[in-house]
């Protein structure tokens, strides 16, 4: 997102007149998820000024800072003490999407180790993630090429996905939740409305161009 990037953090730029991370919030709240934790690195304390404690967004904030960034699976696992003891759900906060929240917030996980949702694929990655097998709700690594799906940055995760990551290290979320899927742990679910990874310049240019909010 550079050159953008280099004076504000991607979760506060601004689609359709509010900063991405609000719509975020904002839907979160809807689903009565009001107990947040942000992990921030990158000019993190942009975020605490604007967000604050979350009363403003009508939700709690509390905040994971790290010195460098320690990629999803290293800043959930630095996160855990906040994040306590029971199954939690995690978003990418640089989306934009309409995806109902309360479908996680009230789904256990039972046996499974994470429930993914993921979404038909972008023109930017064609091949996908994960394959999902819908009628059973599975999540595997490979599959027939109709299966495959991009992970939508949208997870409800066990704690102890994360329990091999020290605090502080670094380590991405892919190889965490390969390592379950082979030992068949993830579940799945592919969801069909909108939904856009903001991810250059020209995708967050589009996105402003576009009428109507989520």
């Amino acid at each position: 997102m550079r050159p953008l990037t280099d004076r504000i953090p991607k979760p506060l730029l601004a689609v359709r007149g509010r900063p991405l991370i609000e719509w975020v919030i904002a839907a979160l709240a809807r689903a009565g998820v009001t107990e947040l934790v942000i992990n921030h690195a990158h000019l993190g304390n942009q975020l605490t000024a604007a967000l604050g404690n979350g009363d403003r967004l009508g939700v709690s904030i509390r905040y994971s800072p790290e010195r460098e960034a320690l990629e999803t699976a290293g800043g959930i696992a630095n996160a855990l003490p906040l994040l306590g003891e029971a199954p939690f759900l995690a978003v990418n906060a640089d989306l934009y999407c309409n995806y109902d929240f309360t479908r996680l917030a009230e789904r256990p996980l039972g046996e499974d180790l994470a429930h993914l949702v993921l979404v038909a694929n972008p023109d930017h990655h064609p091949q996908g993630d994960f394959s999902l097998d819908e009628a059973g709700g599975r999540v595997c690594e490979h599959g027939p090429p109709a299966s495959m799906l991009t992970f939508a940055g949208i997870g409800l995760y066990s704690p102890r996905l994360f329990s091999g990551i020290p605090p502080g290290h670094k380590a991405p979320l892919a190889p965490v939740l390969r390592k379950a899927m082979s030992a068949n742990r993830v579940g799945g679910e592919h969801h069909r409305g909108e939904w856009n990874d903001v991810g250059t310049p020209e995708r967050l240019a589009l996105l402003n161009q576009v009428n109507g909010t989520t």
